[in-house]
């Protein structure tokens, strides 16, 4: 799914996506001469942003407030000097097979 440089058939420039407003297309225009065509394709940029399942967790400071999450009061937080036993938990879908837990008192996280 590569996005792909235009260049113009008349002058060799590259083309620049442009809106035609009235049709309400996607053209590619020349900005040396007046050479203008019709988009192929009407995506111009793609950005794909690739997470691992930890890295999703990083986004922990609402997350135990989430009242759509399920919670535990049986599981003793993993981080040193922590006396909570209070954390929320829940899947990554990217690896289904393990539970992440974040407590509810330092927002510490791990997985099991």
């Amino acid at each position: 799914n590569l996005i792909e440089m235009n260049f113009c058939n008349e002058c060799a420039n590259m083309l620049y996506p442009k809106e035609d407003k009235s049709e309400k297309v996607l053209m590619y225009a020349c900005r040396n001469c007046d050479h203008r065509e019709r988009a192929s394709n009407p995506c111009v940029y793609k950005n794909e942003i690739k997470h691992s399942a930890e890295d999703k967790t990083q986004v922990v400071h609402d997350v135990s407030a989430d009242p759509t999450l399920p919670k535990t009061r049986n599981k003793p937080c993993r981080k040193p000097g922590c006396p909570s036993k209070e954390a929320v938990y829940f899947q990554a879908a990217a690896n289904a097979m393990s539970l992440y837990y974040v407590c509810c008192q330092c927002l510490h996280k791990w997985k099991e």
